[in-house]
């Protein structure tokens, strides 16, 4: 595939992300555990395919963190009471990755995250693979591994709201459409990434990606 950009970009659509949906991230960075669904979007030209390529982000803008977690790829549209097995097709790993000082300030300013969310290489995938069942899901984790440690590990039966949730209150609030993506939330365990780190996306023992950091 030499091309990734171009092929992901012809076959996803709109990339909706979850926030603060585990209560120990949630902690870890100093905010309260939410009612309902946090959402905000990425715009497509901020897909990245970890695939061997490397992944370049910029080193002006302060910390670059990353952030695991599923991320789901829709087959069909939604319509109301469609169940999770029925609406997504393929699954991956991948990194949301957040200018964390930008966000501090848009924050303290009231201002939406989209600065600090949709840069260049912010939306970073996996290889997608069938998603079988949300049954099958919680029976294995996925992991960020960088320099061959384990920084993060999700389970998606500690998310604060599950798959069906997300995929209910995105679809009767803004209209899910097959080809739309959804990042469903990351756990504990984010931080700054680092020149040259080698990152491995992993759901169970199958690695979906991997990528080399690259700051210009």
């Amino acid at each position: 595939m030499k091309d990734n950009r171009g092929v992901v970009m012809n076959t996803i659509k709109n990339i909706f992300c979850i926030g603060r949906n585990y209560v120990e991230h949630v902690h870890e960075l100093g905010n309260v555990v939410p009612e309902e669904p946090v959402v905000f979007t990425k715009p497509s030209h901020s897909l990245f395919m970890a695939d061997g390529q490397r992944l370049t982000l910029p080193s002006d803008e302060g910390d670059v963190h990353y952030e695991a977690e599923l991320v789901l790829k829709l087959g069909r549209d939604y319509e109301a009471g469609i169940s999770v097995d029925d609406i997504v097709s393929e699954m991956t790993v991948g990194l949301d990755l957040t200018l964390r000082d930008v966000q501090s300030r848009l924050k303290e300013k009231g201002q939406p995250w989209l600065l600090a969310k949709g840069f260049t290489n912010a939306a970073v995938l996996g290889k997608f693979v069938p998603f079988t069942s949300e049954k099958d899901c919680e029976k294995k984790n996925f992991t960020l591994h960088i320099n061959d440690e384990l920084v993060q590990e999700g389970d998606i039966k500690k998310m604060i709201f599950p798959l069906a949730r997300q995929i209910e209150f995105l679809g009767e609030k803004l209209g899910l459409k097959k080809g739309d993506i959804i990042f469903t939330g990351t756990p504990e365990g984010v931080g700054p990434l680092r020149e040259k780190d080698s990152l491995l996306l992993s759901w169970g023992d199958e690695a979906l990606g991997k990528t080399q950091v690259s700051f210009k």
